[in-house]
């Protein structure tokens, strides 16, 4: 299960947070990591390269569909194909929290473009290469708040609540070629950006942990063996499902 070595992977969202951490241990268990992100990924680049691992990235918008097919025909130009694609591209720490009736049309559309579209774009630039290839693994990363429905937090929410339901029908539409598509609701997790600069409040963690089974902070590390799971083939049987990866905030 543990190794991913020659594995393809296509991870969006990577110059930062939970993506970052997500390109280091992908390349620490032998996958080959390409980070489609706007934001400059070099730092995550030079974190893999330090510790004897490939990955290099290209400066994407996960929204439009033609940079996403131009990166996936690189791709698959240098390797021959792309076995697992993680969309973890979101807008989360540049939240502007509000309540709903406060939230105007320009930022509900920001939020939804990245969050849902970004997701939908991407899923649509692998699936024809998968197809083809008969096989592939596609993670969609998606918030427990769209369980809680969490206040000031309308447009996150509903983008969330989008993955998941975007999750089902993929598994749906891809099954029949083997390739399956599965989706994380993570906590509130605690990487550099988040304590740096989310709108969270520290008293937001407190309560986040209060609410737990496991009574403390959740950290990117939390997360990855989930992601390893769902990428590798003992999860070849399972599809369409919502992993919640929370330290039992939520209890499904």
């Amino acid at each position: 299960m543990k190794d991913l070595t020659g594995k393809v992977v296509l991870l969006t969202g990577g110059a930062q947070g939970l993506g970052a951490e997500f390109a280091c241990s992908f390349a620490g268990y032998g996958a080959k990591v390409v980070i489609a992100d706007w934001k400059d990924a070099g730092s995550t680049i030079e974190r893999v390269e330090r510790n004897g691992g490939e990955a290099w990235a290209r400066k994407v918008d996960v929204r439009d569909a033609t940079h996403l097919d131009s990166l996936v025909k690189e791709i698959i130009a240098v390797y021959g194909r792309v076995d697992v694609l993680v969309n973890c591209a979101a807008i989360a720490v540049d939240l502007n929290m509000k309540p709903f009736y406060e939230i105007d049309r320009e930022d509900w559309q920001r939020v939804m473009d990245v969050n849902a579209t970004g997701t939908f774009e991407c899923m649509k630039a692998v699936a024809p290469h998968m197809i083809s290839q008969r096989s592939g693994k596609i993670i969609n990363i998606a918030s427990t708040t769209y369980v809680k429905g969490a206040a000031r937090m309308l447009h996150y929410v509903a983008s969330k609540g989008a993955v998941v339901g975007m999750t089902r029908v993929a598994a749906r539409d891809l099954g029949a070629f083997d390739i399956t598509v599965n989706c994380i609701a993570p906590g509130l997790t605690m990487t550099d950006a988040v304590r740096e600069k989310s709108p969270f409040s520290a008293q937001g963690n407190l309560a986040s942990i209060d609410s737990r089974a496991l009574k403390r902070e959740q950290l990117p590390s939390d997360l990855f063996g989930a992601v390893l799971f769902l990428s590798s083939q003992m999860s070849d049987f399972i599809s369409g499902q919502t992993l919640v990866v929370d330290g039992g905030g939520v209890m499904l």
